[in-house]
């Protein structure tokens, strides 16, 4: 686990692209405190920070060459079949100087070409310079486990990193807000799509690669989900499920230093650590008076004295959350603001004191659908039995441009089509919302509903749940809850990985009938069911209860209430929003009038993040 930094650029001399290099690099040292590398030819920089994980002496350094020095790479991620790879290499005649997964990229590229894609096994975001043919070949996993941003400038520059930051110390960058990303943001909490927060900087989407060769970039897609279910009975999917993960586990153990595991109350962490059996588990919770809605530590230590393992926990203050937001926002780059990255934030740091590598259980929702949106309630099963899908259908077209009254909802979900009215796991403010608060310049951008659209147009004749999970896998796993992991770990030089998020298991979860997966007994039955040969029944059927956060009540105390609306109040929010409606609902929370929580936590986090980045950057080793 680590990060890279780079560009291509015939501007600057070969000391002055060193200078700027080092401090790209040194932006992210949080992503890998161990070793520093560098590669410079007449037209590329390369740099690379380094966590050792896997053979952690000097032969693991990046950026690492080929034999002759044609071929140079910067790999950030893990390749879980790399022995495999390794030993086919060597059979065609490839010899190793290392025993690292980033020398198995290296002559994979020289025996397959692009076509390596296709043989790997892992979460990984990487560049390679090929000399001989002039270009950089630039690529993500498929899940969009580790970033990848670049952006092309004015003149002629061409930039790549792990996070956005590295580019605020390249001189042909200027740092300016994306117009076109607020509207959409309102609504999902996260920024969606390729284009980012930073003008002209863009995400290179899960599955995609680039070429970048004579000042001209190409990007392409070389995989995606297909969801296509296989004739077996429910025992042998459970079966199917059971080996898939528990071999997945075990792949992703691999390490030359210690792994722990996030451990909740919940299933999918609870199954992770049960078949992974390490030496520590690590939850967080919040002391919110007598509700433990928002503390699971008691399960997670439960259930790690079941397995006799040592359990970590930290009980985390509203405090504590207020005094690192601006840091969490710093490390993630871009405004996020759904709640959990806070708690993740800390427990990150919890497991680094203990471990450098953890395993968690990130990704099991969106594969095996365990969301509460995918499964309908009694009445709307009801409906849908005793009304034709015709006649609900022409209900809901009626009802959809219409504002929000009694019943819309239920119609709008029983016409059976979420284009209708499933927009993802996150809707804070609805377009129309949105457009009511934000200034005119920051409307213009494309809406949560046509970047949703978008995405359904790909999956027109699918069932149902496969519509939700295709859409979540597209924009809510990779935009935020892969991103927070990866952003929030690696603020603490932790390695995290997701055996649920692996080739294999989405192969085998592709193939699972919507009946087995969401029913009328449960959310994510399979997986349920599946987890029963290794976890307690009270384990494996808790309900979901996700990462909760009191923010509703923080808000609601007067020392909150005043920090975020000294937030709302300062001169430069009024470039963005009408302050009197962000006011308002501010206002009408704390005095319970309303619960405008999530609304009021979405523009207070990207105030906070705006501040940060455009007002007052502090020290970049946050």
């Amino acid at each position: 686990m680590c990060g890279f930094a780079g560009f291509s650029d015939r501007i600057h001399l070969k000391k002055e692209k060193e200078n700027i290099l080092h401090r790209m690099t040194d932006r992210i040292i949080h992503r890998g405190p161990d070793m520093e590398g560098h590669f410079l030819d007449d037209d590329t920089a390369l740099g690379f920070r380094r966590l050792s994980i896997i053979d952690l002496s000097e032969a693991g350094k990046q950026p690492m060459c080929n034999e002759d020095g044609s071929i140079i790479i910067v790999f950030n991620g893990e390749i879980y079949n790399f022995e495999e790879l390794r030993n086919t290499l060597i059979a065609c005649g490839h010899e190793f100087r290392s025993h690292t997964d980033s020398e198995v990229l290296l002559h994979g590229y020289e025996e397959y070409g692009i076509d390596l894609l296709s043989h790997l096994r892992g979460m990984f975001s990487f560049v390679i310079r090929d000399q001989k043919k002039d270009l950089l070949f630039g690529a993500r996993d498929i899940f969009g486990i580790k970033p990848h941003y670049y952006t092309q400038n004015a003149d002629g520059t061409f930039l790549f990193a792990s996070e956005i930051k590295c580019f605020l110390e390249h001189p042909s960058f200027h740092k300016e807000v994306n117009p076109d990303a607020l509207r959409a943001y309102m609504t999902f909490q996260y920024s969606s799509g390729e284009d980012t927060f930073f003008r002209g900087v863009k995400k290179l989407p899960p599955a995609h690669y680039y070429i970048y060769q004579n000042n001209t970039l190409s990007v392409a897609q070389y995989w995606d989900t297909v969801f296509e279910k296989e004739n077996k009975s429910l025992e042998d999917f459970i079966e199917d499920v059971d080996q898939t993960v528990n071999e997945s586990v075990r792949a992703h153990r691999i390490s030359d230093v210690r792994v722990g595991s996030f451990l909740s109350g919940g299933v999918d962490s609870s199954y992770i650590t049960a078949s992974l059996m390490p030496d520590e588990t690590f939850s967080v919770g919040f002391d919110h008076g007598d509700d433990k809605f928002f503390d699971e530590t008691d399960y997670a230590r439960e259930l790690s004295d079941i397995l006799g393992i040592k359990n970590y926990k930290k009980i985390i203050t509203p405090d504590e959350c207020f005094a690192c937001f601006s840091d969490i926002q710093y490390h993630m780059d871009e405004p996020q603001s759904n709640p959990s990255s806070v708690p993740l934030y800390f427990l990150a740091g919890l497991a680094k004191e203990h471990v450098t590598v953890v395993l968690s259980g990130e990704g099991a929702d969106e594969i095996f659908a365990g969301y509460d949106w995918y499964t309908d309630t009694k009445e709307v099963r009801k409906y849908k039995k005793l009304v034709p899908a015709c006649i609900r259908r022409l209900l809901a077209s009626l009802v959809k441009p219409l504002p929000a009254f009694k019943g819309r909802s239920f119609l709008l979900r029983g016409s059976g089509r979420p284009e209708d009215y499933f927009m993802g796991q996150a809707l804070v403010f609805s377009s129309r919302e949105a457009a009511e608060v934000l200034m005119p310049e920051y409307r213009d951008g494309p809406t949560a509903d046509q970047i949703v659209d978008q995405v359904y147009k790909s999956v027109s004749n699918k069932d149902e749940l496969t519509k939700k999970q295709f859409l979540d896998m597209h924009l809510w796993l990779p935009g935020d809850i892969l991103l927070k992991a990866d952003k929030m770990s690696m603020a603490h030089s932790l390695e995290l990985r997701v055996p649920f998020l692996d080739k294999k298991v989405i192969e085998q979860a592709e193939k699972i009938p919507a009946e087995y997966k969401v029913n009328e007994i449960d959310t994510k039955y399979v997986l349920r069911r599946a987890s029963l040969k290794t976890l307690p029944p009270e384990w494996a059927n808790r309900k979901k209860a996700g990462f909760p956060v009191p923010i509703r009540h923080w808000i609601c105390e007067k020392k909150y209430y005043d920090h975020i609306r000294s937030y709302f109040c300062a001169p430069y929010t009024s470039q963005f929003f009408h302050t009197d409606k962000i006011l308002a609902l501010l206002d009408d929370h704390y005095h319970k009038k309303a619960n405008n929580g999530r609304k009021i936590w979405t523009v207070f986090t990207f105030l906070v993040w705006y501040e940060r980045f455009f007002i007052n950057e502090k020290d970049h080793n946050a």
